[in-house]
């Protein structure tokens, strides 16, 4: 235990960790506002935002080849959003806020994988969570139902995987390179939002998503 909790790097440990509960605690809040497929679709500007933090705060290189696929979504984003046609609502304002913490979370992920082992990241993670939200427990707590503990475990289960392969995946990977991959995860949430929860994206939707996989594809083979 204590050579998991030993970190070269408290304070950017730290920093992650607030990072990811401030843009969880926004996207938990978007879910009911939102919807799925609508949430995701404002949320992903965030690997756009990410490339351009890693160019400049970690010094990675970012061939010509890789900027123009990532300049093709951010036009798939602008579909999506609609700025004036009344998507682009302050909810939607506060996922773009939480689109712009969590790429800061990715980047110092990035950063400290080069500090400290995988299994460290994953347990400050854990440990800054609890204690911060142990803190707002006295202000918002309410019971949980007894049919609703059985997904709450499944979900830490899977918080806990997909957190400890990003984590992974930044320690072997640079972060613009890996980016353009994460707008799969549009794709999964709209198909996820329509098979179980019965949203209905429209045809602006449909098209923003068409051209964030089509660049996605071409982001990955210009990163090959």
């Amino acid at each position: 235990l204590r050579q998991t909790f030993s970190t070269a790097v408290p304070l950017l440990q730290i920093a992650r960790g607030l990072a990811l509960i401030i843009q969880l605690s926004i996207f938990v809040y978007a879910f009911t506002v939102l919807g799925l497929a609508e949430a995701h679709a404002v949320f992903a500007v965030y690997p756009l935002i990410i490339v351009v933090l890693s160019a400049f705060f970690l010094r990675e290189t970012v061939p010509p080849a890789r900027w123009l696929p990532v300049l093709a979504g951010f036009c798939g984003v602008l579909v999506l959003l609609r700025p004036g046609l009344g998507i682009l609502r302050p909810e939607a304002l506060l996922v773009l806020f939480g689109a712009t913490i969590f790429a800061v979370y990715s980047v110092l992920t990035r950063r400290v994988a080069r500090h400290d082992r995988p299994e460290t990241n994953v347990a400050y993670i854990a440990l800054i969570g609890f204690l911060a939200l142990s803190a707002a427990v006295p202000f918002f707590w309410k019971p949980v139902p007894f049919a609703d503990w059985g997904w709450m475990a499944l979900l830490c289960v899977l918080g806990s995987l997909a957190h400890g392969l990003l984590i992974k995946v930044y320690e072997l990977v640079e972060a613009n390179v890996v980016q353009p991959l994460a707008y799969l995860q549009l794709a999964f949430a709209t198909a996820y939002g329509v098979f179980l929860f019965g949203e209905r994206p429209d045809l602006l939707t449909w098209l923003g998503m068409a051209i964030l996989i089509v660049s996605d594809a071409w982001a990955a083979r210009s990163a090959r």
